[in-house]
């Protein structure tokens, strides 16, 4: 298996360096290089990438501002992401836009295969995830597979209580279990797995399972002990639901 890679910058010697790094590791295959992001993001809409190489500093468009472009995109595969620059200060940033490595320029090429060596394990693992769930989705499923650490773990369907969106991560909530799953997903992309007559989000931080309901009290929804309150966003959706709910 190789991993489909772009490189972006506008920097002649850094771009054409990133290029001959990606063409001698033997997982990574080279698609194109952009000299600008305004070339690169044309590219994407037009072709599936796994993982590009990022400057951040360029003009008219900079690498933040197409990772944003990309987080925001609803349907397309989002490629990962691993930025190249000059300064530290935007690796704050970086994680914000689900940025998977952070390299500091100059880096060597040992640095470079560390990170990419990193993307070749998250892409492998979002691949599977995504055959597994595309297999139980063409049919009723009562679990869904989720990505925790290095593997995939199974999770039952009934079992979810609630999920909970973590920085760059999402907490599934079990029941009968003390500690959630950490997984690295988006809250969208819990939404897409989940059945919409048994899972609801009410809040940008929270999905529940509308089967583990306990009491709701002014739009504040009980659940095994947890309290999660429903966003103005949310509440004309959920209020349909409770009008059927309570008969």
């Amino acid at each position: 298996m190789k991993i489909r890679c772009i490189a972006v910058d506008d920097e002649p010697l850094a771009l054409d360096l990133i290029s001959k790094f990606i063409e001698q590791t033997s997982f990574l295959s080279f698609e194109a290089k952009f000299d600008n992001a305004i070339e690169a993001l044309g590219y994407l809409n037009q072709h599936e990438v796994d993982l590009v190489f990022l400057d951040i500093q360029m003009p008219d468009l900079s690498g933040m501002e197409l990772a944003r472009i990309l987080e925001g995109k609803q349907s397309q595969k989002k490629p990962r992401i691993i930025f190249t620059t000059a300064y530290n200060q935007f690796a704050i940033e970086g994680y914000k836009v689900d940025a998977l490595d952070y390299l500091l320029k100059p880096f060597s090429y040992e640095e470079f295969l560390k990170a990419s060596a990193k993307a070749f394990q998250y892409v492998k693992n979002d691949n599977a995830i995504k055959q597994e769930n595309t297999v139980s989705s063409s049919q009723p499923s009562d679990f869904i597979f989720l990505k925790v650490e290095y593997q995939l773990v199974k999770v039952m369907l009934q079992d979810i209580t609630h999920i909970e969106a973590y920085k760059d991560y999402v907490k599934v909530y079990l029941k009968d279990k003390k500690s959630p799953l950490l997984s690295l997903t988006s809250m969208k992309n819990m939404e897409e797995m989940l059945p919409v007559e048994r899972f609801m989000r009410v809040h940008r931080s929270f999905i529940i399972n509308l089967d583990h309901i306990d009491s709701i009290a002014r739009n504040v929804i009980n659940i095994g002990g947890h309290q999660i309150a429903v966003s103005d966003n949310y509440k004309e959706n959920f209020q349909k639901f409770l009008s059927k709910w309570m008969g």
